[in-house]
């Protein structure tokens, strides 16, 4: 029989204290939900009372099969559990569990709370016996309990044994301050079962400031914890939290935790972990970051050549799971890097077939390595590399020509005497040979300007004669730009991010002093990856 470990989620709310983040209470509904799917035990919703969007989130919150829990800290000195307000707001918001903080570390009683010691492990105590008395499962969580324990074990020990004895079914060792190093968290997680708290009534709670709030979450588990806390992409205060989209992963795939430990999430539900991270991301509209294990976009990209040539073979070579397990995919991106294996692989992936010992080949690395130094990347523009390639082994169709462009800003007074801006585009285009001129406005259905970039893009598409129709369900979906040099010498790089009605998404790549420039050679190449994949290459023009 295999240990069950419990997963406990506090996105919700240690998550939403990273500095920059705030959910709204439909956030927070979409979050849960998919945190459910994943098989998580617990979700923490946040503080009820302690804010609005809390107090929102607890009365409209999903159905789960997670068991929700509500955060509050324990009774206030100088009132008992009956008459504490906020304690009674955390209850009330009609949770299974409630998870109560309180101090553990003796210097923060006396300097923080000012009270006694003594009087400190009676609110902990009473806290907890007053939550089970309701009928709801308690947890404490043992705040600065690690820092605690080497300043003062035995009074540490005393604030657990408190709850323990009151009835909580977990007492959670935190490591408050994140400075706490794997083997210690280990030795003193050992320690606490050796003084009489069953470790499968304890949980570790780990914070990420020496980027060690995995492995010290390990190495809790390794030393008798049966609850782990963390947060969907290790958001948290200061440096966050356990990052359970390493933490999970590492549970059910490695040796020894896959064998020894049933997290109650099954190898289906896992595999939505990357899109589950992602969308956490684009809720917050962050960037996702690419380095992240399992789940970011480099986690399982090969860029050397020798790398490539190995993964082509067998992919164990440099990968340490199939990342389809989390619902990642292998990248073999092209880069000034790129042999040949990498190269043929790229092609191959995209349609194209060339052979082994084709002079093109060369012709195409020695394209891909002079580009990359006038600024281009084709890492995270995949779309204008097959392009490129295809232009190199004579299969790109001149589908249309642009003869020129123009784009205009204006700022002006609208009739609500505000000042708003106008962009206005112009493309004119050779299409079987015939001249067609395009005018279009960026402007949403509101009225505001989206910019020059979508004035271009509404332009450009607006008549490609026969090929209009082809393009109609592309959409612009992101829009990135970096300066690849300083000062006077500076260079423009604009990566677009399309995708159409089936689904595909792809990225294109423009470079330029200009950045509207660089701009329009990527919507070129949006354009044109469309419509050759749409089947219009035996009949371009």
């Amino acid at each position: 029989m295999k240990d069950r470990l419990y997963i406990y989620d506090t996105t919700l709310r240690d998550g939403q204290q990273t500095q920059g983040v705030q959910f709204s209470t439909d956030e927070k509904i979409r979050i849960a939900q998919a945190l459910d799917e994943l098989g998580v035990d617990y979700i923490e919703g946040g503080w009820p009372g302690a804010n609005p969007t809390d107090s929102a989130f607890f009365d409209a919150r999903p159905d789960t099969q997670a068991r929700f829990t509500a955060f509050g800290m324990t009774k206030r000195a100088g009132r008992s559990a009956d008459n504490d307000d906020v304690l009674a707001a955390v209850l009330n918001a009609g949770t299974p569990a409630v998870c109560l903080v309180g101090k553990t570390h003796d210097f923060h009683v006396t300097a923080a709370l000012g009270i006694g010691l003594d009087e400190n492990v009676e609110s902990i105590r009473a806290s907890v016996a007053h939550v089970v008395a309701q009928g709801r499962e308690a947890l404490f969580d043992a705040e600065h309990f690690f820092d605690g324990y080497k300043a003062n074990p035995d009074y540490a020990l005393d604030c657990l044994r408190a709850a323990h004895d009151a009835g909580a079914r977990w007492i959670v060792l935190c490591d408050t301050n994140g400075g706490t190093l794997p083997a210690e968290i280990g030795r003193i997680t050992a320690a606490v079962i050796a003084a009489g708290i069953p470790g499968a009534r304890l949980g570790i709670h780990c914070h990420n400031d020496t980027e060690n709030a995995v492995a010290g979450s390990l190495a809790a588990i390794d030393a008798g914890a049966r609850q782990i806390q963390g947060t969907l992409n290790g958001l948290g205060e200061r440096c966050g939290n356990a990052n359970l989209t390493t933490l999970l992963p590492n549970l059910l795939l490695k040796h020894p935790y896959a064998s020894r430990y049933d997290t109650g999430i099954t190898q289906e539900a896992l595999t939505g972990l990357t899109r589950i991270s992602r969308m956490l991301d684009e809720i917050l509209n962050r960037v996702p970051m690419r380095q992240a294990p399992y789940v970011g976009a480099s986690a399982f990209a090969h860029k050397a050549g020798l790398h490539a040539s190995a993964i082509l073979k067998d992919p164990s070579t440099y990968e340490h799971i199939d990342p389809a397990q989390v619902g990642n995919a292998r990248i073999i991106p092209m880069s000034n890097q790129a042999g040949q294996s990498n190269l043929r692989r790229r092609l191959a992936e995209a349609g194209i077939e060339v052979p082994a010992n084709s002079p093109a080949l060369a012709r195409i690395l020695e394209v891909v390595k002079e580009r990359e130094s006038q600024g281009y990347t084709y890492d995270s523009a995949q779309a204008s590399f097959e392009l490129l390639a295809r232009g190199e082994l004579g299969q790109l169709p001149d589908f249309f020509e642009v003869k020129r462009y123009k784009v205009t800003v204006e700022r002006r007074k609208n009739k609500y005497n505000q000042m708003v801006s106008l962009s206005e585009a112009v493309v004119v285009v050779k299409v079987d040979g015939e001249k067609k001129l395009s005018v279009s406005e960026s402007l949403d259905e509101d009225g505001s300007d989206r910019g020059p970039v979508n004035a271009l893009a509404r332009a450009l598409s607006k008549d490609l004669g026969r090929y209009s129709d082809m393009i109609a369900d592309m959409r612009l979906v992101d829009f990135k730009v970096r300066i690849t040099q300083g000062g006077t010498d500076a260079v423009t790089r604009v990566i677009i991010d399309s995708e159409d009605a089936a689904g595909r998404r792809w990225s294109t790549v423009g470079v330029s002093p200009n950045i509207v420039d660089a701009s329009f050679d990527a919507l070129l190449d949006a354009i044109t990856w469309k419509l050759v994949h749409e089947g219009t290459v035996v009949s371009a023009a």
